[in-house]
């Protein structure tokens, strides 16, 4: 039984007196009045150890409060059950000793029982269950602390850890704190991501890295969550655009209409439609539709409730209607999306495209590339090709039809209607497809049948080997090439064999087409033909006495028994080299000659009957003795000029003579080199 705090306070208050009279009396003492056990002892544990003198007897008082757990075996005390600290903290028992004389005395023995962590925390609740909607806020409160606390018999400080079982969930929930199991929101909910959990929530009498024993008890905690209205309708067809799929995009409704044809029945859309569902599916909430925007002419109507989108009237006007179609849940008008519905006006089509034959047969071969033609049969260097014809088109050719193969995934349809594999085919057999051409513009479309025989690549023999379209590009740039370098080669070989005739006729066709070049236009027409006609006549004698002169040199000439290839295209081909060679050395030697000689200015002072008052004036090396008239030389010094103005009248004379002498020299240039081009080409058409 446990000892009442008053009795203990007394006892411990009398403990010195009791001691001393112990001490006085010789008859019986103890090791250690006031021992301490451990909790959960076995019986006959011994808690001291009597001495009794002779003649003496001890014996335990029945009177002693706690005397039921102590026993006396020869000179030892003993407890004959265990002990619980959470029931008994103090034991109080006395001992009486007796003499044969009839003496006693008395001995208290006062026992601490010490606490052994022996009881694990005990939860209020081992299981709970909660359910959570999916917009509660975050940081609110999911478990009070009341409903989580844990309990323990040992009076120990309890550790709280809290772990999910379910993967990709521990971040939502987390306690308040170490010692404090309070469950709140830690992150945001998302339905569509899970909608249940289950927490388990640890409560340990220790830390959680402590070394000492530690007892531990668990409390599970199911989470369901339920979806809350939280998004907006959804226009199907959509795609997902991010992983978890929260947003879903819809794409835009095509339609047609045929130019002033009203239809009742409601309008064929791509890619289907109209229709928009309440994302949060466990609600459902209801989802109205109307047009917002884009039918400026009232023409169409869109159904409420079912999104059918109909015309008033008929589309007077060929351009097309971009719509604006809003869906709009009914309990919160909020909560809408809009989606663009876009229908053209096109002109009515009478006949719908068909092909001209049900069943078409082409072959293609075991291990070919993926994209690789298919071929006729019978005919394996022509690919196949379908083609669909529409009664709409004069020519029957409707540049509108595409093509596409609908029930395989192992050929396809180009634009052109070609068939092509799609993958490398591994076993030969025959596969039978559908093919179908269909009208991008009025939606009618047509259907046939290809049966492709796929064969082994070994049955195909030379003749009708098949060459891929890698083949033929390869083919096409090996032979652009090779054309580049003969180009190349043959622009070369012009160079080489017609490159100066060719600067020549360049350098003179630039010359002429500068403006404001140095021929003075004003003396085209030249008073003295007689003057120029000679000349002329000079210049040709000249070139033809240098080219006799080259012939007739010695390192030029030929032995006797080649006498008669003198006259043949090798000897043309050195005179007119020689000729060129020649015009280059005369103008170097011409323009090395006009900056070394001084000028002199020559003054025709003759008179023609006919030009009263004209004067010419020339370089002296240009005058013409036979030409008539007086001749006056002036000698021009700068030093001698006293008069301003006669400065003046002498600097533009020998302007105008200057510019004057540069003519009459480009042009003689001119004619020289025009003759010896002509007399090349002569020799060379020889």
């Amino acid at each position: 039984m446990a000892v009442p705090h008053w009795l203990l306070t007394s006892v411990l208050l009398l403990l010195p007196f009791v001691t001393q009279v112990s001490a006085q009396q010789q008859g019986c003492s103890v090791n250690n009045s006031k021992p301490m056990v451990y909790e959960n002892n076995p019986p006959g544990y011994v808690v001291t150890t009597i001495r009794v003198e002779p003649g003496f007897t001890v014996m335990i008082d029945p009177a002693s409060p706690d005397a039921g757990f102590f026993t006396i075996q020869g000179s030892e005390l003993q407890l004959i059950r265990g002990v619980d600290y959470e029931k008994d903290t103090l034991l109080l028992v006395y001992l009486t000793c007796r003499s044969a004389a009839g003496q006693s005395n008395s001995l208290e023995i006062l026992v601490t029982i010490l606490n052994v962590n022996d009881n694990s925390p005990v939860f209020k609740h081992m299981n709970l269950t909660k359910v959570v909607p999916e917009d509660t806020k975050v940081n609110a409160t999911i478990v009070a602390r009341q409903d989580l606390s844990a309990r323990d018999a040992d009076l120990d400080t309890i550790f709280y850890e809290l772990t999910t079982i379910e993967p990709d969930t521990d971040s939502y929930f987390a306690i308040k704190g170490v010692n404090n199991p309070e469950i709140y929101l830690q992150k945001a909910l998302d339905y569509d991501k899970f909608n249940w959990t289950t927490l388990v929530l640890y409560a340990r009498d220790r830390p959680v890295r402590s070394t000492n024993i530690t007892n531990t008890a668990t409390a599970t905690i199911n989470i369901f969550i339920t979806q809350a209205d939280t998004k907006p309708p959804w226009f199907l067809p959509c795609t997902f655009i991010n992983a978890d799929n929260s947003i879903c995009i819809s794409s835009p409704y095509t339609g047609r209409v045929n130019i002033s044809e009203m239809t009742t029945e409601p309008l064929i859309l791509e890619p289907g439609p109209i229709y928009a569902i309440d994302p949060d599916y466990t609600l459902n909430e209801k989802i109205v539709y109307r047009i917002v925007g884009g039918d400026t002419d009232n023409v169409f109507s869109v159904d409420a409730d079912t999104g059918n989108l109909t015309m008033n009237k008929a589309a007077t006007s060929p351009d097309s209607y971009l719509l604006q179609v809003m869906a709009t849940q009914v309990n919160n008008i909020q909560k809408y999306s809009i989606v663009s519905v876009e229908i053209k006006v096109i002109s009515k089509s009478d006949y719908p495209p068909y092909f001209e034959s049900t069943i078409y047969n082409g072959t293609t071969f075991v291990g070919l590339a993926p994209r690789s033609f298919v071929f006729q049969a019978g005919n394996p260097s022509t690919p196949l090709m379908i083609t669909a014809v529409d009664g709409d088109f004069p020519n029957k050719v409707n540049p509108n039809i595409k093509y596409y193969i609908r029930n395989s995934t192992d050929f396809i349809a180009t634009k052109d209607g070609l068939i092509l594999t799609n993958t490398m085919l591994k076993s030969p057999g025959a596969v039978t497809i559908e093919a179908v051409g269909k009208d991008m513009v009025s939606l009618q479309e047509a259907s046939t049948v290809v049966v492709v025989e796929v064969i082994l690549a070994a049955a195909v023999t030379s003749s009708d080997k098949i060459y891929t379209a890698q083949d033929m590009a390869i083919l096409g740039g090996t032979l652009a090439a090779l054309l580049l370098i003969a180009l190349v080669f043959l622009g070369v070989m012009i160079i080489k064999r017609y490159g100066k005739p060719v600067k020549y006729l360049i350098r003179r066709k630039s010359s002429k087409e500068i403006p404001g070049g140095y021929q003075n236009r004003s003396f085209k027409q030249d008073d003295h033909p007689e003057v120029s006609t000679k000349q002329h006549e000079m210049s040709e004698n000249g070139s033809v006495q240098s080219v006799a002169h080259v012939l007739e040199q010695p390192a030029f000439s030929l032995p006797s028994s080649n006498t008669e290839g003198i006259d043949s295209l090798p000897r043309v081909s050195i005179v007119s080299t020689v000729t060129f060679d020649q015009e280059e050395k005369k103008e170097e030697a011409e323009e090395e000659a006009e900056h070394e000689k001084e000028l002199k200015v020559i003054l025709k002072t003759g008179r023609h009957v006919e030009d009263d008052g004209y004067k010419a004036v020339w370089f002296k090396t240009d005058i013409d003795p036979d030409a008539g008239g007086s001749v006056e030389v002036i000698e021009y010094n700068a030093a001698d000029g006293d008069d301003d103005s006669d400065e003046d009248l002498q600097n533009e004379e020998e302007k105008e003579d200057e510019e004057e002498k540069e003519d009459e020299e480009e042009k003689e240039d001119e004619e020289e080199e025009e003759e010896d081009y002509d007399k090349d080409d002569h020799h060379r058409g020889l």
